[in-house]
């Protein structure tokens, strides 16, 4: 069998190429930021845009911007009148992510909101047909529960970093990995859900609302 390193590439040769813009975000953010592995990059980016494009959404939340990547993917599948709502608690990452926003021409679409999501969250009087979680892991299972009720009936919930490396199963010392590995856990016993785990680069929890 083929390492996972050699799968990936290949994976990533047979996957249609990400835009230019998408390629100047990806290097930019390379570049200037301190944990650039956040992104997500090209692969899971056309994964996150063909959901999209395949649902539809007229409303799209996010949480957790980084520099914009996956925001401006999910935006590809709005309809004109259409809108996301992303939060960011990094405000440092502000500049960043509005200069990609508006070189994707997606001012009108994109709303950004700087802050704590869970103080964010309770004042957005919008129901989500798309929601990401891709902020802090350790407060996945509070951002869930704000979440859930705001999602329509049929609507999906994506859960990013759900295997955190593979530490979900052999580290019992990483907070990270038992927060996870409970969120897990809770999902999969969520009754108001059906939920699918896929081992896509560092692991993407697909949920369905009931």
């Amino acid at each position: 069998m083929p390492n996972n390193e050699k799968l990936l590439q290949y994976c990533a040769q047979h996957t249609s190429a990400a835009p230019p813009l998408l390629q100047a975000l990806e290097r930019e953010t390379q570049l200037h930021t301190l944990n650039p592995h956040m992104l997500s990059g090209p692969i899971q980016g056309m994964l996150l845009r063909l959901i999209s494009q395949m649902i539809r959404p007229r409303r799209i939340l996010e949480i957790g911007t980084f520099t914009g990547y996956s925001a401006i993917c999910l935006a590809q599948g709005l309809p004109d009148e259409g809108r996301l709502h992303t939060i960011e608690a990094n405000d440092e990452l502000e500049p960043f992510i509005r200069k990609y926003i508006g070189l994707a021409g997606l001012e009108r679409q994109i709303e950004l909101h700087l802050g704590d999501a869970a103080i964010i969250l309770p004042h957005l009087n919008e129901v989500f047909d798309l929601v990401f979680l891709d902020a802090g892991k350790l407060d996945y299972a509070l951002h869930y529960e704000l979440a859930l009720p705001k999602l329509r009936s049929g609507g999906i919930l994506l859960a990013d970093n759900a295997l955190w490396d593979g530490k979900v199963l052999l580290d019992e010392k990483d907070a990270t990995a038992r927060a996870l590995r409970a969120f897990n856990a809770r999902l999969q016993a969520d009754e108001r859900v059906e939920n699918l785990l896929l081992p896509l680069r560092d692991g993407l929890m697909i949920v369905r609302k009931l």
